[in-house]
């Protein structure tokens, strides 16, 4: 049998190196070589003949494909069924990534609970944490008391960096489910690069996928991210998987997404809802309701949007505040949005709607740690920006659904239907869409400065003059 070596080979051209160094000789780019195992050559004899290589090829009408429910598993989860496509498929990869304490570990661990009670062994690597720091993780979460005893003795704890190690216990224990928490705590002796480099990451997770689907056993593989919000390591980890998962928020918010990243057995447009609390993640069944709930409607600077996550339909607030800037430089300052896309819709209300914005601060935040990145809410943000600036609240039954153009034209969205359904069925009975209203200056007019009575206009007015309400010059609209 050919023995296997370590190469350096180059991300960018391929090409391979027996040591590693800073630049690649081929291509010139740098830091691009990763320590990768490879078999040595076999001698071929002369006369090895086609057909005689140990290949198998299957007729495609000879495959017996599984039906039915024996093709997934149940998770336990509405939410995280959802986001997989209806359920955990046998032998699949699922790259579940996050920050730090968003509640990974916290949402498989519910997951092992269920796998335990329902399906049999659970295999939990717990790579970062000890098995104490595990089962009391275990203790606090919901499902915990209904757990029976049989069910808590199927649930197999193994404190193991090394991945050739952990590999031997799947393939003798052969478990219902395997949790790696997490991928770059994991090691093999092969290579020479420590823990959470890309070579290490890359074997590991290769390896653990491998032994995993011969043995049709689902894996759970827990990924961090980086600081700029992409999974760690290298981009072929996600490319192995079948499935990669995120989970965002704010760490110090109440709700978590879960979001459909990757998929090859279902939809890549799903997202899940939880809600964190002392018990662990609960699931949000209706997050319109949720994330309206401290609304503050009726309020200058407020406005309800209706966003698209997936196939679900999300009512949530925008808030605005625009005050008069003390700088030279007034601040744009948004979260859960863009800054761009606040200067832009600023600076559309500034050129279409004649409102002096040049001079003031504006602050824009999506409540519920949300992050809008479909432009349906374009519509809602600028409707709130305007509403703190002349100070008058729109009626607090309704909503603002549209893409907002350069030129000041509302545009057409998907899904419009479905959002006016969620809206009406949560009581809001004025809407403003693109089918009312075609520019958006007629939506500021007629809710705005049609009912803000002599204020408006004097506020509109000193726009077009190019002074602000303080006093001071901000230029010409």
């Amino acid at each position: 049998m050919a023995k296997s070596k370590t190469v350096y080979i180059c991300q960018g051209c391929g090409i391979e190196h027996s040591k590693w160094q800073g630049q690649c000789i081929q291509c010139g780019e740098w830091n691009t070589l990763v320590e990768t195992v490879v078999a040595g050559k076999s001698p071929k004899p002369k006369d090895v003949q086609i057909g005689k290589m140990g290949g198998k090829v299957y007729v495609l009408s000879e495959v017996k494909a599984v039906k039915g429910v024996k093709r997934r598993l149940e998770v336990g989860s509405r939410e995280l069924s959802q986001v997989l496509g209806g359920g955990l498929v046998r032998g699949s990869g699922v790259l579940l990534a996050g920050e730090p304490g968003i509640g990974k570990s916290t949402l498989l661990s519910q997951s092992t609970l269920f796998f335990a009670s329902k399906h049999g062994k659970v295999l939990y690597v717990c790579g970062e944490e000890s098995v104490e720091q595990v089962k009391m993780r275990l203790e606090r979460l919901i499902g915990y008391k209904k757990t029976s005893k049989a069910a808590q003795r199927q649930i197999m704890l193994m404190p193991e960096t090394d991945v050739d190690v952990v590999i031997g216990i799947i393939e003798q224990e052969n478990p219902s489910l395997v949790i790696v928490d997490s991928i770059q705590a994991m090691v093999t002796t092969d290579l020479a690069g420590m823990a959470g480099s890309v070579g290490q990451v890359r074997e590991s997770g290769n390896r653990l996928l491998n032994v995993c689907k011969r043995a049709n056993i689902p894996l759970y593989i827990v990924g961090h991210v980086t600081k700029g919000g992409a999974i760690a390591g290298p981009k072929v980890l996600e490319h192995m998987v079948d499935v990669v998962v995120e989970l965002t928020g704010e760490r110090m918010g109440r709700f978590r997404l879960l979001r459909t990243v990757k998929n090859r057995f279902g939809p890549t447009d799903e997202v899940g809802v939880y809600e964190m609390s002392d018990a662990g993640l609960v699931e949000v069944t209706d997050a319109s309701k949720a994330f309206l709930e401290e609304s503050q409607r009726g309020v200058a600077g407020s406005v309800v949007v209706a966003l698209m996550e997936g196939t679900r339909v999300m009512l949530t607030e925008v808030q605005a505040l625009v005050t008069p800037s003390q700088l030279v430089v007034p601040r744009r300052v948004a979260e859960g949005v863009g800054v761009q896309r606040v200067q832009l819709l600023a600076a559309v209300l500034t050129k279409s709607c004649r409102l002096g914005l040049s001079g003031s601060d504006i602050f824009v935040k999506v409540t519920g740690g949300l992050k809008v990145l479909e432009p349906a809410a374009d519509l809602g943000i600028a409707l709130a920006i305007a509403s703190s600036f002349i100070n008058i609240a729109l009626p607090k039954k309704s909503i603002a659904v549209g893409e907002v153009g350069l030129l000041g034209e509302v545009r057409q969205v998907a899904g419009l239907k479905k959002r006016l359904g969620e809206a009406r069925k949560m009581g809001f009975t004025q809407v403003m869409t693109p089918e009312k209203y075609k520019r958006l200056n007629q939506v500021v007019s007629k809710y705005l400065r049609g009912t803000a009575g002599s204020k408006a206009k004097h506020t509109t007015r000193q726009a077009r003059r190019g002074e602000s309400t303080r006093g001071g010059s901000i230029g010409r609209g």
